[in-house]
Protein backbone atom coordinates (compact mmCIF):
# COMPACT_ATOMS: atom_id res chain seq x y z
CA UNK A 1 0.00 0.00 0.00
CA UNK A 2 2.57 2.44 0.57
CA UNK A 3 4.17 1.79 -2.98
CA UNK A 4 0.86 2.88 -4.10
CA UNK A 5 0.11 5.89 -1.77
CA UNK A 6 3.75 7.30 -3.42
CA UNK A 7 2.30 6.55 -6.71
CA UNK A 8 -0.73 8.12 -5.85
CA UNK A 9 1.38 11.42 -4.44
CA UNK A 10 3.19 11.79 -7.79
CA UNK A 11 0.43 11.25 -9.98
CA UNK A 12 -1.46 14.15 -7.67
CA UNK A 13 2.02 16.30 -7.77
CA UNK A 14 2.23 16.34 -11.71
CA UNK A 15 -1.32 17.06 -12.09
CA UNK A 16 -1.47 20.45 -9.66
CA UNK A 17 1.76 21.35 -11.44
CA UNK A 18 -0.26 22.64 -14.69
CA UNK A 19 -3.23 24.11 -12.47
CA UNK A 20 -0.98 26.50 -10.49
CA UNK A 21 0.37 27.62 -13.51
CA UNK A 22 -3.43 29.06 -14.34
CA UNK A 23 -4.27 29.51 -10.63
CA UNK A 24 -1.72 31.95 -10.37
CA UNK A 25 -1.78 33.79 -13.65
CA UNK A 26 -5.74 34.28 -12.57
CA UNK A 27 -4.97 36.30 -9.99
CA UNK A 28 -2.71 38.84 -11.63
CA UNK A 29 -5.23 41.06 -13.36
CA UNK A 30 -4.67 43.42 -10.91
CA UNK A 31 -0.89 43.71 -9.05
CA UNK A 32 -0.11 41.62 -6.07
CA UNK A 33 2.97 40.79 -4.46
CA UNK A 34 3.73 37.66 -3.46
CA UNK A 35 2.32 36.82 0.17
CA UNK A 36 -1.00 38.35 -1.33
CA UNK A 37 -1.01 35.86 -3.75
CA UNK A 38 -0.71 33.02 -1.43
CA UNK A 39 -3.30 34.53 0.33
CA UNK A 40 -6.11 34.76 -2.66
CA UNK A 41 -5.15 31.40 -3.82
CA UNK A 42 -5.56 29.83 -0.55
CA UNK A 43 -8.94 31.80 -0.07
CA UNK A 44 -10.15 30.19 -3.18
CA UNK A 45 -9.18 26.44 -2.32
CA UNK A 46 -6.10 26.64 -4.01
CA UNK A 47 -2.73 25.73 -1.26
CA UNK A 48 0.33 26.88 -2.53
CA UNK A 49 3.62 26.81 -0.73
CA UNK A 50 5.58 30.34 -1.02
CA UNK A 51 8.99 27.90 -1.94
CA UNK A 52 7.10 26.41 -5.10
CA UNK A 53 5.36 30.36 -5.53
CA UNK A 54 8.37 32.26 -5.89
CA UNK A 55 10.23 30.48 -8.45
CA UNK A 56 7.51 29.93 -10.54
CA UNK A 57 6.92 33.79 -10.78
CA UNK A 58 10.34 34.17 -11.55
CA UNK A 59 10.01 31.75 -14.27
CA UNK A 60 6.74 33.88 -15.71
CA UNK A 61 8.57 37.01 -15.70
CA UNK A 62 11.12 35.92 -17.55
CA UNK A 63 9.04 34.14 -20.39
CA UNK A 64 7.78 37.77 -20.21
CA UNK A 65 4.48 36.48 -19.03
CA UNK A 66 4.15 39.08 -16.35
CA UNK A 67 5.68 42.47 -15.52
CA UNK A 68 6.62 43.49 -12.19
CA UNK A 69 7.37 46.78 -9.94
CA UNK A 70 9.23 47.15 -6.68
CA UNK A 71 6.81 49.59 -3.96
CA UNK A 72 9.05 51.04 -1.74
CA UNK A 73 6.87 53.21 -0.28
CA UNK A 74 5.84 50.84 2.52
CA UNK A 75 8.08 49.70 5.59
CA UNK A 76 9.11 46.95 3.83
CA UNK A 77 9.41 46.69 0.02
CA UNK A 78 7.48 44.43 -1.71
CA UNK A 79 7.73 43.44 -5.72
CA UNK A 80 4.22 43.53 -7.40
CA UNK A 81 3.39 41.10 -10.32
CA UNK A 82 0.92 41.48 -13.35
CA UNK A 83 -0.32 39.90 -16.09
CA UNK A 84 1.94 41.47 -19.23
CA UNK A 85 -0.25 41.89 -22.12
CA UNK A 86 1.49 38.47 -23.75
CA UNK A 87 0.60 36.99 -20.38
CA UNK A 88 -3.37 37.90 -20.86
CA UNK A 89 -3.08 35.75 -24.48
CA UNK A 90 -1.48 33.02 -22.79
CA UNK A 91 -3.91 32.96 -19.62
CA UNK A 92 -6.42 33.13 -22.06
CA UNK A 93 -5.47 30.33 -24.28
CA UNK A 94 -4.48 27.69 -21.13
CA UNK A 95 -8.07 28.51 -20.13
CA UNK A 96 -9.56 27.73 -23.34
CA UNK A 97 -7.22 24.47 -23.16
CA UNK A 98 -8.61 23.96 -19.73
CA UNK A 99 -12.25 23.76 -20.81
CA UNK A 100 -11.70 21.74 -23.28
CA UNK A 101 -9.44 18.99 -21.39
CA UNK A 102 -12.44 19.42 -18.28
CA UNK A 103 -15.40 18.71 -21.06
CA UNK A 104 -13.21 15.59 -22.40
CA UNK A 105 -12.99 14.46 -19.30
CA UNK A 106 -16.37 14.98 -18.13
CA UNK A 107 -17.18 12.76 -20.69
CA UNK A 108 -14.65 10.06 -19.53
CA UNK A 109 -15.28 9.75 -16.43
CA UNK A 110 -17.86 11.53 -15.30
CA UNK A 111 -21.07 10.08 -16.90
CA UNK A 112 -23.25 6.89 -15.18
CA UNK A 113 -22.01 4.68 -18.21
CA UNK A 114 -18.44 4.46 -17.81
CA UNK A 115 -19.00 2.97 -14.45
CA UNK A 116 -17.42 -0.13 -14.08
Amino acid sequence: MVIQDEIIEGLLQELRRGTIIIGVLSQLSKPQYGYSLVSSLEEKGMSIDPGTLYPLLRRLEKQELLESKWDTNEARPRKYYLLSPAGQVVYQQLCDEWRQINASLEVLIGGKENEQ
